[in-house]
């Protein structure tokens, strides 16, 4: 079935400029998902010779993290455990109006209208999210024993797609739910614990350089996650952030 839509969307030309909302008209298909619904709408601008709105977007399988947008107030949109690639036109009505806007935060500037800078994040990464190696053959998978639970604990942590709708979400533009998840997946496994205690200390010190806000444990953060990352990960943070400064 198709439907006709109204759309109010962010129109920025770039960081320096002042964007506003812009309202179109559109019509889509209940089977389509947002991104082709704005492909959609990008093809009538085209047409009429009018500058396309630039959004991110890569896999649109849910992994990249890509497509960012906020989506009538909420982060990837109405549906919880969705990214906005997966979120299908069969979840709004006909003669709906929806407002599009680029995640807002301090730390994500914006490069031109829903399009955001989220170089940020892999600064983050850059300052200890990974695990130091000597390179050469690669050794069994399971030539280190790995209780399950904490293996599952691990994994849910790793989920993350870094995709930043926990800063969107949140009302002081924390990152705490990013560098957690990252802090942990790597923290909780053997080969991740050796540097643990300089990797939590320099990736919060980073995220603190890079602007982002503090955790008020409003928990906004877990609830518009599309990987329903857990709040857990980060009191597990904080327990390792306290005994590397204290043990240091």
């Amino acid at each position: 079935m198709n439907m006709k839509l109204n759309l109010k969307v962010w129109r920025q030309k770039n960081n320096s400029s002042k964007g506003n909302l812009e309202k179109y008209q559109v019509e889509a298909n209940e089977h389509m998902s947002f991104l082709e619904m704005m492909d959609v709408l990008n093809q009538q601008l085209l047409e009429k010779k009018e500058d396309p709105i630039a959004f991110d977007h890569d896999c649109r399988e849910g992994i990249c993290g890509s497509c960012s947008m906020v989506i009538n107030g909420r982060p990837h949109g109405p549906n919880g455990g969705t990214t906005t690639c997966q979120l299908h036109m069969r979840h709004f009505k006909d003669g709906d109006t929806i407002v599009v806007e680029p995640f807002r935060a301090k730390s994500f500037p914006v490069v031109k209208d829903l399009v955001v800078d989220r170089s940020s994040f892999d600064r983050i990464i850059q300052s200890g999210g990974y695990i130091s190696v000597n390179t050469g053959q690669a050794v069994d998978g399971n030539s280190i024993p790995v209780e399950k639970e904490i293996a599952a604990k691990a994994f849910d942590a790793a989920a993350c797609i870094g995709c930043g709708a926990c800063v969107a979400a949140c009302p002081n533009g924390s990152a705490m739910l990013f560098v957690a998840a990252k802090v942990s997946h790597l923290g909780l496994l053997p080969q991740g614990a050796v540097e643990n205690d300089r990797r939590v200390v320099n990736m919060v010190n980073q995220m603190d350089q890079e602007g982002f806000g503090t955790c008020s444990n409003i928990a906004a953060c877990e609830a518009e996650c599309p990987k329903e990352i857990s709040i857990e990960n980060i009191a597990r943070m904080n327990r390792y952030y306290t005994k590397a400064v204290l043990t240091n």
